[in-house]
């Protein structure tokens, strides 16, 4: 069923790799330097000594960051075998992802700075909505 290339063969297939290379070495800057996402995000870290024992923002960040290295191979994987029915499956979710981020900022349980992951996972599925339907209609045109 999967063949893979060396590199993406389609529109919507770069757009993939682009968010899931982008995303994963997010998710490795996680990993490695938690404080360096937060900065990102526009919070500012806590020390060692001001975080309370029962503070789990670091075991967070593990968690996600992992997830989204992990999530974001599949992503570079699915382009290399230009598997479009998984991106056009990506894009209703990450668009639910925006919408999730982006009420969580606006209602307070967010700081204005995670606006930022919300746009950008909305914006990485509006490209790769595009994508899709570009592709779709120069096909249509093509069998036409």
């Amino acid at each position: 069923m999967f063949t893979t290339a060396r590199l993406p063969r389609s529109p919507s297939g770069w757009t993939m790799a682009v968010f899931g290379v982008l995303a994963a070495g997010l998710g490795l800057v996680g990993l490695v330097s938690p404080d360096t996402t937060i900065r990102l995000m526009g919070l500012t870290p806590l020390s060692e000594a001001s975080r309370a024992d029962d503070d789990h923002t670091l075991l967070f960040l593990t968690a996600s960051s992992m997830a989204a290295l992990n999530m974001d191979v599949y992503y570079v994987l699915a382009a290399l075998a230009d598997w479009r029915a998984f991106f056009r499956w990506t894009v209703p979710f990450r668009l639910l992802t925006c919408t999730v981020f982006t009420l969580a900022v606006v209602t307070g349980r967010a700081p204005a700075g995670f606006l930022g992951v919300g746009l950008w996972e909305g914006a990485g599925a509006l490209v790769t909505g595009a994508a899709l339907r570009y592709e779709s209609r120069r096909a249509a045109r093509v069998s036409a």
